[in-house]
């Protein structure tokens, strides 16, 4: 936000892009790197702020209306005794901040994709590369709009831990930007970290893999961070694909394995689309607003979230990521809600709809508490969820030690349980799935499942496990009718599809296990793409350790 800043940094801006544009090495414009706000309230960034609050609310008696100003006496009077954010507890202006920090980074990056676009060619891409994952510091929706494509940095565990879900989930993330392919502009070649603790290299055939897993979930390119292991800096163990010698070494060659089959088959699974019935509703306010006031210490917004698309991907079901302002949602059967305790009345009269249109629902605990300014509604919750859910409730509790739940409706044992927080619910015309094993809070649902209209809505009224967390979930996809044979692979196989540009159809298996693997192949006749064998429907596919298979069908 500073101008001084602006003026020399366009200079440099400028100077690089006269110098490359023409070069017929570059294919495109990387606009900057995981860039993030700061958060500090320096004196330019506190009156841009200012100007902001003016233009939303017009008035500071709407401003004090909306954030509830009038407790504890923090009523402004006159926009000259604004206070500074230093010091502020009100949940409604923290919120305001949060979302200021992030546009002041949209505008940032938008201003250099502008500027880049003076001098690029019209073969020429511009990107943005994000860190992995889900962020809630950044507005990754609004950025990508000034980008053609989305780029993302993922890195994950290795060796025994790999599993694909950090993968998986930043691809998914990414690809969801733009509902187009993405690039991955870093990700692990051998082991990671800012110092010699935590150095696990993948074990043989784990790069492989991996790349096959990033293509998989719609990425366009894989490229690593670093080409080699560099010699000082903070970085010195941030290893490349070369070691410190520079000498070719095991990971270098299965890098060039990787190579020859991304330049052999890369264009038959290069521009994936897809096309997926289940969706997740990612919602930072939610996030932001949760950790104001959290329910838990080892409970919150993104532990509910995480664990909720780990149940979609060991279920091998794919989805797309969405947002509160999300305004069709008519391609999905299956929506997956983590706790929306920041929500407009619009957002949850839409999710309502979706219902009442034949989508199913699943959705966790503090849903449609808090308004879009994080203020507490003032009608029973949940809200404008009410008739949907089929429920109400007054009060709630937190949970002082885990409570087990009955009856075990998925034969799950001693992981049939609640923890942390718990809503007591009133049902009106949602059946109750499973309720409390206890003297007191045994009188209230904890999982409640309500028919409205052609759909159900499933709420979930406290934290569950991890594995009642994934037999919920599956419930809820086999009743929308998309449980298949990829619900049936073997466990650490995980199975992936898509479409390319000529039409056919693709899909991944990918063995994220030391195991062999052998799994049924449920999809049209075509050929296994890296080994030119035939892939017949009901025949067996036989994956060695961390192995990856590609079919394309026949068209």
């Amino acid at each position: 936000t500073n101008r001084d800043y602006r003026l020399y940094y366009e200079r440099v801006i400028r100077k690089i892009a006269e110098r490359y544009a023409k070069h017929p090495a570059v294919i495109g414009w990387q606009i900057d790197n995981e860039t993030a706000p700061n958060g500090l309230p320096l004196p330019n960034v506190q009156k841009a702020f200012l100007e902001r609050v003016k233009e939303k609310f017009g008035t500071t008696r709407r401003m004090n209306d909306a954030w509830g100003l009038v407790y504890w006496g923090q009523l402004v009077d006159s926009w000259d005794d604004f206070p500074a954010r230093d010091g502020i507890l009100n949940p409604g202006y923290k919120l305001e901040w949060e979302r200021f920090q992030q546009s002041i980074v949209t505008e940032f990056l938008g201003w250099q994709a502008r500027i880049v676009r003076e001098y690029a060619r019209p073969d020429q891409f511009v990107t943005q590369d994000f860190v992995g994952g889900v962020r809630t510091n950044v507005d990754q929706w609004a950025i990508s709009r000034d980008l053609d494509v989305a780029s993302t940095n993922i890195y994950h565990t290795s060796q025994d831990k790999l599993d694909g879900v950090a993968i998986a989930m930043g691809g998914d993330l990414a690809r969801s930007l733009k509902q187009q392919y993405y690039y991955v502009t870093e990700t692990n070649a051998q082991g990671i970290g800012w110092d010699s603790r935590g150095q696990f290299p993948p074990y043989d055939g784990q790069l492989r893999l991996s790349a096959w897993a990033h293509v998989a979930s719609g990425a366009s390119m894989v490229e690593y961070w670093h080409w080699h292991s560099l010699h000082y800096g903070q970085e010195t163990y941030w290893r490349g694909l070369l070691g410190h010698d520079l000498e070719p070494n095991r990971v270098y060659r299965e890098a060039m394995k990787i190579g020859e089959e991304f330049k052999r088959v890369g264009p038959r699974v290069a521009d994936l689309s897809k096309d997926v019935k289940v969706a997740v509703l990612f919602s930072n306010d939610s996030f932001h607003g949760l950790s104001y006031m959290p329910v838990s210490d080892a409970v919150n917004y993104a532990t509910v979230m995480q664990q909720m698309y780990s149940a979609l991907f060991n279920l091998n079901v794919e989805a797309d990521f969405v947002t509160p302002t999300t305004t069709d949602l008519s391609r999905y059967k299956v929506l997956i809600v983590p706790p929306l305790y920041v929500a407009s009345d619009e957002t949850l009269e839409r999710i309502s709809k979706f219902v009442d249109n034949g989508g199913h629902v699943v959705m966790a605990f503090k849903s449609g508490y808090t308004n879009e300014y994080d203020t507490v509604r003032w009608q029973r919750a949940p809200g404008p969820l009410r008739k949907a859910a089929g429920f109400s409730y007054q009060e709630f509790s937190s949970l002082a030690h885990p409570v087990n739940l009955k009856p075990d409706r998925y034969q799950l044992g001693a992981n049939n349980q609640a923890s942390a927080w718990a809503e007591f619910l009133m049902p009106e015309t949602a059946e109750t799935l499973a309720s409390y094993d206890h003297p007191f809070f045994g009188r209230f649902p904890a999982l409640t499942r309500n028919k409205f209209g052609k759909g159900t809505l499933t709420y979930e009224g406290t934290a569950i496990t991890a594995e009642l967390q994934q037999a919920v979930i599956r419930d809820v996809i086999e009743r929308a009718g998309l449980a298949g044979a990829d619900q049936r692979a073997p466990e650490g196989v995980r199975i992936r599809h898509g479409r390319n540009p000529r039409g056919a159809a693709i899909h991944f298996y990918l063995n994220f296990s030391p195991a062999a693997k052998s799994v049924s192949y449920a999809y049209g006749n075509g050929s296994e793409l890296l080994s030119g064998k035939p892939a017949v429907r009901g025949a067996a596919l036989t994956l060695a350790p961390w192995d990856v298979m590609v079919v394309e069908e026949n068209r």
